[in-house]
């Protein structure tokens, strides 16, 4: 494919046979990006020149963990091998042009600009390293906010060493500087999805009333708990099934693990086949009035139990005193 909107058109041929299965899903998106990033490659070189050192592109947020919906937005970076005012400009210019290119394919810009258009996101690797060790040096709200975001992410083109060795660093920089309670409470306000008599809790105003916020209410108490005990045992992996895979016994016996993997692939799939995929902001939202009696209820134990794995690692966390 030579051009974005042949890509666009791609995606819309595919992604309908694909919209009810999580994996085949996100397989799908990991394709779209990766052709995108051949299109901007190709198209940056063009116009400016071979890429002067070696790269990688990686993904963050939802499509870093592989947990993407129908619909998602764009988080990203870059990481580069050499330093240089003219090689900076190269990748910048790079990942400008492969966020064009993703929003053309059907993905919405990022508001918060955590995307490799954005200098923040697109540095060397001795700036990559500086930068995240200023971060676990501030340790302020924000600079745990960003970390936590570079730690979920996945390499999906270039060097993917460049972002393991990278990460891992930041990983013993937690550990020797005791960063987990910080990365615990830049995490600790949960929005609760089950209320004192047992209902599910849903937006009361605006377009989205009588629906479950999923990504805030259901999803986060997974990702956010098992991110942690990740970093806790230094497992590189990002989608949040790949590191409960990795959990030592240890840190959470295998009876659990096994709940708490099935609720979580059955929350990702209810996701799929019951929130309204018509655009991104919908795809976060379940209407709590179209589930059957069946469904409500197994609504209920995906949030049961997505907050008592979160209490249980924030507890594991305060008692350890990290």
């Amino acid at each position: 494919m030579t051009s974005y909107l042949e890509i666009r058109r791609f995606r819309d041929d595919q992604i309908i046979w694909v919209s009810r299965n999580h994996l085949q899903l996100n397989q799908l998106h990991d394709e779209i990006i990766h052709r995108v990033i051949t299109v901007s490659v190709k198209e940056i070189e063009e116009r400016y020149g071979p890429l002067p050192c070696p790269f990688t592109f990686f993904m963050m947020g939802s499509a870093g963990r592989f947990e993407q919906s129908v619909w998602s937005d764009q988080d990203h970076g870059i990481i580069y091998q050499q330093q240089g005012t003219e090689i900076n400009d190269h990748f910048l210019a790079l990942g400008k042009e492969i966020s064009h290119g993703l929003q053309l394919a059907g993905y919405e810009y990022c508001d918060g600009a955590v995307m490799a258009s954005n200098p923040l996101w697109c540095k060397s690797l001795s700036e990559w390293r500086r930068q995240l060790a200023n971060w676990s040096i501030d340790s302020n709200w924000q600079s745990i906010r960003q970390l936590l975001i570079f730690i979920d992410g996945r390499s999906l083109y270039g060097e993917a060493s460049f972002l393991e060795n990278l990460k891992i660093e930041v990983y013993q920089t937690i550990k020797n500087e005791n960063l987990l309670k910080k990365v615990l409470d830049n995490t600790l306000h949960l929005k609760k999805g089950i209320g004192v008599l047992g209902q599910i809790l849903v937006e009361t105003h605006g377009p989205h009333s009588g629906s479950l916020n999923i990504k805030e209410k259901a999803l986060f108490p997974y990702v956010n708990a098992i991110r942690l005990l990740a970093i806790k045992g230094n497992i590189l992996e990002t989608s949040t099934l790949s590191r409960l895979k990795k959990l030592p016994e240890i840190e959470l016996p295998i009876i659990k693990k096994e709940i708490y993997k099935q609720q979580f692939l059955k929350l990702l799939n209810l996701r799929l086949s019951l929130s309204k995929p018509d655009n991104y902001e919908n795809s976060h939202y379940l209407p709590v009035a179209s589930l059957s009696k069946k469904q409500k209820e197994e609504v209920k134990e995906i949030l049961k139990n997505g907050a008592a794995l979160y209490r249980y690692v924030r507890n594991l966390v305060e008692k350890e005193n990290y």
